[in-house]
Formats: C-alpha cells, sequence, structure tokens
C-alpha cells in the first residue's frame, strides 16, 4: 500500500509577503512563528544576506489540517496560464441561486483584498457556477 504524503504548495512571485498575507486572508491561514532565535520575521529576514531578503515567506493552516503554502520570489514574471490553481471551496453543498450569490459575496471580499475577477461561470445543468479570478499577482484561482 501506497504511503499518503504531505505536501505544500508552492507560487513563484514577485513579492512573497504580500501574496502570502493575501492568501492569509483568502483561506483563513495563518502566518507560522519565526525560526528559533527570532521575535518576528523582521528579525529574521534582517540577518539574511541581502539579495535574499524578502525572497521567501509561508501561511499554514491554523488547525493543521490543509497544506502549507509556500511563497518563493523568482526574477520572471507571470505570463501564461496557471497549469495548476487552487479551487477555494466556498459553495460546496450549494446550488443554484443560492450557490451564486455565496460565490459573488466571496468575489466581493476577495476583490477588496486585491483580487480580480475573471469571468463567472453559470451554472450550465452539468456543472455548477464557479467564478475565476486572478490573486493579487494574478494567479489564476476559482471560487467553488
Amino acid at each position: 500500500m501506497a504511503t499518503v504524503r504531505q505536501f505544500q504548495v508552492t507560487f513563484d512571485c514577485a513579492d512573497p509577503e504580500r501574496v502570502a498575507r493575501f492568501w492569509c486572508e483568502v483561506l483563513g491561514y495563518v502566518v507560522p512563528p519565526p525560526p528559533p532565535g527570532f521575535d518576528s520575521w523582521e528579525a529574521f529576514n534582517a540577518s539574511l544576506p541581502a539579495e535574499a531578503q524578502g525572497s521567501a515567506f509561508a501561511c499554514v493552516d491554523p488547525d493543521g489540517a490543509g497544506p502549507r503554502l509556500f511563497f518563493q520570489r523568482v526574477p520572471e514574471g507571470k505570463v501564461v496560464k496557471n497549469r495548476v490553481h487552487l479551487d477555494v471551496r466556498v459553495g460546496t453543498g450549494l446550488v443554484g441561486a443560492e450557490r451564486l450569490a455565496t460565490l459573488e459575496a466571496e468575489r466581493d471580499r476577495l476583490i477588496a483584498l486585491g483580487a480580480v475577477e475573471e469571468r463567472v461561470l453559470v451554472a450550465d445543468g452539468i456543472n455548477e457556477s464557479c467564478i475565476v479570478m486572478r490573486d493579487v499577482e494574478g494567479n489564476e484561482f476559482c471560487l467553488d
């Protein structure tokens, strides 16, 4: 029998802390404690060589159930559609107008945080409604 592995989801981005803090708000995640010997992430960051400062950040599920999200600075910008994206499950179990209203309310909350709506996919008899969004650096995700 195969062993189930824990995993983290890694985002390439320009501003790791900004993107991580956005996702903390989206998912209810938190910033983990700084490494031993440091009383803040700012102090840890200041201890790094100049070229490494601000190069990575993370957030975690406070209950430990969801995967860790890791954000790393890369020099190139985003140029094509993501091949993998997150589906933020806010409408689970809801259908029709009730589901769409729930998705739209979450969309509005996330737009206030810097997200952008890409398009609304309305229920078509096979699939329920979802909203395609972009985070603060343009990474696609769905409200599902």
